[in-house]
């Protein structure tokens, strides 16, 4: 598996807006090919900025690669990134190839 993470400053003012665009939109990526799960997280509220980040799980890097290359993947972000900046800076992106899952008793929601 292979899991794609972006993390987030999100401006204190533009939380709302920058919450909405990320619960409201579609999501394409269930159509992509070795495509898992997408979750999107809130993290703490700093002095300057509240902490975001979303990630996605995939059955291999190179599912999430071709993801990237995909019409799929631009047709996703097309837009993205035009308008009033909701965040301090731009997103910091990691990429982790899971070496070992331990699941427990609980179903997770």
């Amino acid at each position: 598996m292979f899991i794609g993470m972006n993390r987030f400053k999100v401006r204190l003012e533009k939380e709302v807006e920058f919450k909405s665009r990320w619960l409201e939109r579609e999501v394409l990526l269930s159509a992509a090919p070795g495509f898992l799960m997408i979750q999107f997280m809130r993290g703490e509220a700093l002095p300057d900025y509240v902490a975001y980040a979303s990630q996605t799980i995939w059955t291999s890097r190179e599912a999430y690669q071709a993801w990237r290359q995909s019409e799929l993947f631009h047709a996703a972000h097309k837009g993205m990134g035009q308008g009033e900046v909701l965040t301090i800076e731009k997103r910091e992106f990691s990429g982790y190839d899971v070496l070992r899952t331990v699941a427990g008793q609980e179903q997770a929601a």
